[in-house]
């Protein structure tokens, strides 16, 4: 029984796959339609600061990040992945990696990134081409390659490969990704297409690898980026992504 069941859940996951697939790269529309103009890919910057980001040492609070937002990180986060958008209207942003230690918060890495090909917003529905600003936990991963190390819960599954009709420049999109848990079940695979909150209020928002241009409603790293946080995001240290253009994370 336990076999036959694992079987189902495999199905329920791969006739799941293209459905949130699409929902996450938002399919030919934003794949094409994005184009090369929403900003050049940008490389790893394991060193230096953030673009809004301060470079002080073992800060107590997440660098550039106000009352309004550091409020909603969970007394237990020991971890942040922080999105450090360009403007409300880019699709350039900086990831940077933080983890809590004995003096404080201690950068572990800092990766050029994309968000949504719209920007940014604070009441996120789908199809808006934004990316949601807010505080989201993270405790999920999966995608087409074989796990490099995660931490976190990993599906490994052909179904997370995006349909053949999306421009060649995205087909390694979701080689890795890490939900972020913006309108989902906690604890279930990336591919899981419940949304609590409703349909309409979007979903299926990972962060996943970059194509050189916006995304949907994800936020997309270099492979050595997505690489770096599968095999540092650990659940016993409540990771969290803080994400949002400049403005929204200072307010």
């Amino acid at each position: 029984m336990r076999t036959a069941g694992s079987a189902m859940r495999r199905a329920a996951v791969a006739a799941a796959g293209l459905v949130l697939v699409a929902g996450c790269g938002g399919g030919a529309d934003s794949a094409q339609g994005g184009g090369k103009d929403d900003g050049a890919a940008k490389g790893e910057r394991p060193g230096g600061a953030a673009r809004g980001g301060s470079s002080t040492t073992h800060p107590t609070h997440i660098p550039d990040v106000g009352a309004a937002l550091r409020s909603r990180i969970p007394a237990a986060a020991r971890q942040v992945v922080a999105v450090y958008g360009e403007g409300v209207n880019s699709a350039d942003a900086t990831v940077v990696l933080y983890d809590k230690g004995a003096k404080g918060w201690d950068r572990k890495g800092s990766w050029g990134a994309h968000n949504g090909r719209r920007g940014w917003t604070v009441n996120h529905h789908e199809g808006d081409k934004r990316s949601p600003v807010g505080v989201f936990s993270l405790t999920d991963a999966g995608g087409v390659l074989a796990d490099p190390g995660a931490k976190l819960p990993y599906t490994h599954s052909s179904a997370f490969t995006p349909p053949a009709y999306w421009p060649k420049s995205t087909r390694h999109d979701f080689d890795y990704v890490v939900a972020i848990n913006y309108n989902r079940v906690k604890g279930a695979s990336p591919l899981d297409p419940t949304r609590p909150q409703g349909q309409s209020k979007g979903g299926g928002v990972w962060l996943h690898l970059d194509h050189g241009s916006g995304t949907s409603a994800c936020v997309s790293l270099p492979e050595s980026g997505m690489r770096a946080l599968l095999r540092t995001l650990d659940p016993a240290r409540h990771p969290v992504v803080v994400m949002g253009d400049k403005a929204h994370l200072a307010g």
